[in-house]
């Protein structure tokens, strides 16, 4: 049985979805634990600031891949957009660990 190559593009949509969707609960998680640790109020709002624009970031590289998988023939991936979402991810991190 062959797999449908039309569905390729639907998993990789749904996959870009789960992605954004974990990577909001990270973000969020990450800003209560910034919201109930001691420290400069102002300092933590900038933290978690600098999380949320990430996250807006990644939202929007997710966005574009995923309109682009609306396509009758998708592209492949660029690797520029790839490289992107993981510079944003690995940006939270590091963000992360700096305000912990």
């Amino acid at each position: 049985m062959r797999a449908d190559p039309g569905a390729q593009p639907e998993r990789t949509r749904l996959a870009w979805r789960r992605t954004t969707l974990t990577f909001a609960v990270v973000v969020l998680l990450a800003a209560r634990v910034l919201v109930v640790s001691d420290g400069v109020p102002a300092r933590r709002a900038v933290w978690i600031a600098l999380l949320a624009l990430v996250w807006t970031f990644f939202l929007g590289v997710a966005h574009r891949r995923m309109e682009a998988l609306t396509r009758d023939r998708p592209p492949g991936a660029a690797p520029a957009s790839l490289f992107a979402a993981a510079a944003a991810v690995g940006l939270a991190a590091v963000l992360l660990a700096l305000a912990a």
